[in-house]
């Protein structure tokens, strides 16, 4: 598996980009968010990869970032929805858009994207439910990004079998610098108050 190309960026031709490294091209379908984070053609440029391999092809597919990635990927194993309609949703909405539609269970934000019709969206939100926040780097309720150390504390809760948003919500009400075993234990406590 080719995980990650790093090299410079020698061709720009939406969707696909074209990067050259070790004396070999390599042309990487991305999304739109992908494609606006790139420099200019001619600068050393980093993509996580995903590489798809097909009857007929061997497909590259490049994103800025590996929650963007992981995104792609469990799109991809959602029923009847392949790699470009994949790319299309992270076209359209970002992994944290994505991640909190998929959370609030709202479709109309889903069939905005085009290919996305109410049937889909509706399948989307159900196979995706609970698979997206983590890989999303939520934020807290107060609007300030978790630390790495606190999404350690979300995949703890959801291991014990507690929903994403149940997680979230008992790590927003944790104190700044507890450890990760201190933050678990807090968070118990507050879950199990309600």
């Amino acid at each position: 598996m080719i995980g990650r190309i790093t090299g410079t960026l020698v061709e720009l031709t939406p969707p696909t980009v074209c990067i050259q490294t070790g004396g070999l091209g390599y042309e990487i379908d991305v999304p739109m968010s992908t494609l606006y984070k790139l420099p200019a053609v001619g600068q050393t440029v980093s993509l996580h990869t995903h590489l798809a391999i097909r009857e007929d092809a061997h497909v590259l597919y490049g994103f800025a970032s590996a929650p963007e990635r992981s995104a792609f990927r469990a799109l991809i194993k959602v029923t009847g929805i392949g790699a470009r309609t994949a790319l299309a949703v992270l076209s359209g909405l970002s992994v944290e858009d994505l991640a909190d539609a998929v959370d609030r269970q709202e479709s109309g934000r889903l069939v905005k994207v085009p290919g996305i019709g109410k049937k889909t969206a509706e399948r989307l939100l159900l196979e995706l439910r609970d698979k997206l926040t983590p890989l999303a780097g939520a934020s807290r309720a107060d609007g300030a990004p978790i630390a790495g150390g606190d999404s350690d504390v979300l995949n703890a809760l959801q291991a014990l079998g507690y929903s994403a948003a149940e997680a979230r919500r008992a790590t927003a009400t944790l104190p700044e610098g507890l450890n990760v075993s201190e933050s678990i234990r807090q968070a118990l406590k507050a879950l199990s108050r309600g």
